[in-house]
């Protein structure tokens, strides 16, 4: 099928593009939606333009649709976005919100194409060991839950913060995937991206129990081949 894979510039969202690139789909499309609103129901707002780069980095053609971050509205101008595109379907990156596969799936059910997401339902820590054996290069982009502090923000997810989440999953409940807002990521290398992303700038901000770690520079730059 040719898919275009809805992308927030995070973990979840660029693995299933890459699995459903693995699994012999074409990638026809890196989409993202940038929302004005920074409390969109939908979509990420944190770094979203550096999902631009990352569309660069992997060689995919980039489209950025535009929403004023309305609730249910914003849907509209996520369809009238793929409406545009010559596709079979949308990927996107849930695991297990029905919030947000339910309105994707209208979504589709209105444009007549497939929603495909390859990592629903799959076991958490699984995942995100996967993430880490293969070598994907991801940093925590905000943080907004009990055990989280701007430590983590513009940190890399390795071994010692996976085991970090699997403690404070046990003590608190949180989410060890952040699918219920506990964190967000941003993948800045992974093996199938051309080009790695730079950040050149950057700052911490933190208000009440969450923060985010905002970047106001970045750029590609070429890897080392062997």
């Amino acid at each position: 099928m040719r898919l275009a894979g809805l992308i927030s510039g995070g973990k979840d969202s660029v693995y299933a593009s890459r699995l459903a690139q693995e699994e012999g789909h074409k990638l026809s499309y890196i989409v993202s939606l940038q929302s004005q609103n920074p409390d969109s129901y939908m979509f990420h707002t944190v770094n979203i333009e550096i999902t631009k780069l990352q569309a660069e980095a992997w060689q995919i053609p980039y489209v950025i649709g535009k929403t004023l971050g309305i609730k249910e509205l914003e849907l509209d101008d996520l369809k009238n976005t793929l409406s545009k595109l010559d596709i079979d379907g949308v990927i996107t990156g849930a695991i297990a919100s029905r919030y947000q596969a339910d309105r994707i799936d209208r979504v589709c059910n209105d444009l007549g194409i497939y929603h495909y997401h390859p990592i629903w339902g799959v076991d958490r820590k699984k995942l995100l060991e996967e993430l880490i054996q293969r070598d994907m290069n991801i940093i925590f982009s905000s943080v907004a839950a009990h055990g989280l502090d701007s430590s983590w923000l513009g940190e890399k997810l390795n071994q010692a913060r996976f085991k970090r989440l699997v403690d404070l999953n046990k003590k608190y409940g949180l989410d060890i995937c952040g699918e219920g807002g506990e964190y967000e990521t941003l993948v800045i290398d992974t093996s199938w991206f051309r080009k790695r992303i730079k950040i050149l700038e950057a700052e911490k901000t933190w208000e009440g129990i969450s923060g985010k770690y905002i970047i106001r520079k970045a750029t590609l730059e070429t890897k080392e081949t062997t």
